[in-house]
């Protein structure tokens, strides 16, 4: 079974190399472009063809375990079953602890599962949805987008057994995110913090700096670290068609950190406006810090064009003195970057820090599986989505990728039953951090998905290259919000 998965990631390699060779705008490009568009096209063909050996294998083992059920033989109801599965998860690492888990549980059911990645997620589900030919299980980093997906009919329910078996790893609170109008339709595989900012401790000492604990202090750390020479911040928005939530992110953190928790919450359900003082106010701080000059390190050459991934390996170089970022930003880390051991290139992280709120309030953010499908063996990985063995595995396979030992996989839950000791102590202390403060969830993943995962990333965007005034940006994302 497993041909049939290496077979699929060959497909996906082939369309890599077809958008590379088409998304090219050299008009002068020599006869060597054609050949590789070719050869690229022919590997995609033959790749079609191999995808489709693969089905009918699957489907040749679904029918022979079919018969062997009817001749009374004790036969795994998942063997010969074919599970597909969609979402943003893409980076090696990320992928390689992905599929650990899932392979685990293919080779031990004798099952087939296929796992899709994809930058453009967002837009291409929507595709999918709009022709008929959803995959099976789709991972959702928006709850929101889950919810548009389930009132919309195209989500199934989960069985009130699925429900159940995974209600006894989750919180209540985890368990709400994948519950649309009372019933439930996600399950939550993957939590993250990210109220977090990375740093190098051993460049601060020698640069004479404090760990700032208020927002006061971290940005009167900003502009002494402007005057010494040194860069604050390293910062990128780009993310494919998802483009603009780093900004967002900004926001959110700021929004938990000038105002309460309630208004937080106002605002994410649309009874607050973008209009409103308190949200254009945080919009337009957060560009204020941004624009300063020699504030922000971007590597691509503007904020909105550097890759959200690319700010780990100019964190590492000194290119910049910190990072705001969410716990799973260590997987983006060069390989064998040290974690908090002395050492002078060590990473370490210190929370983003306090505002006018007191208990201060953490953003978190996480990914849910939803099913569009009720087959069986859907259900059965559904389940499997929940359960402690997935995350143990997941993580255990994902630090590997990353190197082994101690290091940051960049993988995080907050399933109630991990063997954490499979974590690194700094990992173990995100977990502690969302247990002992008052947390709230991304806020743009919270909206509909035409707002969270629409309009706020794309004005945001706008903003970010000057092309919008805030309060232009606030009107339009209003007039996207639903009625």
């Amino acid at each position: 079974m497993k041909s049939t998965l290496l077979k699929l990631l060959v497909a996906l390699f082939t369309l890599s190399l077809v958008a590379a060779a088409c998304g090219s705008d050299d008009d002068t490009a020599d006869s060597g472009d054609s050949d590789a568009l070719a050869e690229a096209e022919a590997a995609l063909a033959a790749a079609e063809d191999a995808i489709e050996a693969a089905e009918a294998e699957a489907a040749e083992a679904q029918a022979a375990a079919e018969a062997a059920a009817s001749d009374g033989g004790d036969t795994n109801p998942l063997a010969g079953t074919a599970v597909r599965i969609t979402g943003p998860v893409r980076s090696p690492a990320e992928v390689a602890g992905l599929m650990g888990a899932l392979d685990a549980f293919a080779e031990a059911n004798d099952m087939t599962i296929f796992y899709v990645g994809s930058a453009d997620w967002e837009s291409e589900i929507n595709v999918q949805i709009e022709a008929g030919t959803p995959p099976d299980i789709s991972i959702f980093p928006q709850p929101g987008k889950l919810a548009d997906f389930a009132r919309d009919g195209f989500l199934v329910p989960l069985p009130d057994d699925v429900t159940a078996a995974v209600s006894e790893n989750w919180s209540a609170g985890a368990m709400g995110f994948g519950n649309v109008d009372g019933t439930q339709y996600g399950v939550p595989d993957k939590t993250d913090l990210k109220s977090l900012v990375w740093y190098q401790p051993a460049r601060f000492e020698a640069n004479g700096y404090k760990v700032p604990t208020t927002l006061d202090e971290l940005f009167g750390l900003a502009e002494t670290m402007i005057a010494d020479g040194n860069t604050p911040f390293c910062i990128g928005i780009e993310s494919g068609t998802a483009t603009g939530w780093t900004f967002t992110d900004w926001v959110e953190d700021m929004m938990l950190r000038r105002h309460s928790g309630e208004t937080y919450d106002a605002w994410t359900t649309g009874e607050l406006p973008f209009a409103s003082d308190e949200v254009s106010g945080v919009m337009q701080e957060v560009l204020d810090v941004w624009n300063t000059p020699g504030m922000v390190y971007a590597q691509g050459g503007t904020i909105a064009s550097t890759s959200f991934r690319d700010n780990g390996e100019p964190l590492v170089n000194g290119d910049c003195m910190m990072h705001r970022q969410a716990s799973f930003f260590s997987s983006f880390f060069p390989d064998g970057t040290p974690v908090q051991d002395g050492s002078e290139g060590a990473i370490d992280v210190f929370g983003f820090p306090l505002g006018d709120t007191d208990p201060p309030i953490v953003l978190t953010s996480g990914t849910l599986v939803g099913a569009f499908n009720e087959r069986p063996e859907v259900m059965a990985v559904m389940e499997y989505f929940g359960s402690p063995e997935f995350a143990n595995l997941r993580q255990s396979a994902q630090r590997e990728a990353k190197g082994g030992g101690d290091v940051l996989s960049g993988f995080n839950t907050a399933n109630l039953n991990v063997d954490r000791s499979l974590w690194s102590p700094l990992a173990q202390s995100f977990l502690e951090v969302m247990a002992n403060n008052d947390v709230r969830f991304d806020g743009s993943d919270l909206m509909p998905a035409d707002v969270g995962a629409g309009s706020f990333w794309t004005e945001g965007t706008a903003l970010v290259n000057g092309e919008k005034t805030v309060a232009e940006a606030a009107a339009a994302i209003d007039a996207t919000w639903p009625e």
